[in-house]
């Protein structure tokens, strides 16, 4: 423990998600060590990001304008959605170069446990973008963990009322893994999700 504003610095780092209380304490002797270290340009950064930064008012995502780049980019498909979480995984799906279509950010995962449900994610957005008939295909891009499937199959379930392509991303051995570090979920996967090679 140390003294007064010290310390509080820490706690507040600390509250930061991933942020333990080693890594809050060394990102504050960083800070007070480091005469290079701009405060008042993090202190602005931080205030300006909260000020300017909001959510698409189409699809969730972040954004400094009311719709973010993704939906305002014509050369974008309409017919195809990829539902994902959270903003941040937008930014890994684009980061691939493979899905031309429009995202649907849910702002979370069905979690019982922390208290989160249907109701308190962007569900009910994504039904009314769908109602319009232009969509085709929803792709369900959770992450694959309890949560995700748990929020994977409450709407793979809801979608099946209407006449759209619902898909799910395979999922299965990362490249580089090996075999028998495996857990027996990402085998299976893997198995199910085999595909033929001639």
């Amino acid at each position: 423990m140390y003294e007064g504003i010290v310390q509080d610095l820490i706690d507040e780092l600390g509250r930061l998600p991933g942020i333990g209380p080693k890594s809050a304490q060394r990102i504050a002797f960083h800070i007070l060590q480091t005469q290079s270290f701009d405060v008042a340009r993090l202190a602005e950064i931080l205030t300006t990001v909260r000020e300017r930064v909001k959510f698409c008012s189409i699809c969730g995502n972040i954004s400094e304008q009311d719709t973010c780049s993704i939906c305002r980019d014509p050369r974008r498909d309409p017919a195809l959605i990829c539902v994902v979480e959270e903003a941040k995984d937008v930014v890994a799906i684009e980061r691939t170069r493979e899905f031309r279509g429009l995202y649907h950010v849910l702002g979370g995962a069905i979690s019982p446990i922390d208290g989160i449900g249907p109701d308190d994610l962007s569900i009910r957005q994504l039904m009314q973008r769908l109602a319009d008939g232009t969509v085709q295909e929803v792709i369900i891009a959770t992450d694959p963990n309890l949560e995700g499937e748990a929020t994977a199959t409450y709407l793979s379930r809801l979608l099946t009322t209407l006449e759209i392509r619902v898909t799910r991303l395979a999922s299965g051995l990362p490249v580089g893994g090996d075999l028998e570090y495996a857990d027996e979920v990402t085998l299976g996967r893997a198995f199910e999700g085999r595909r033929s090679v001639s």
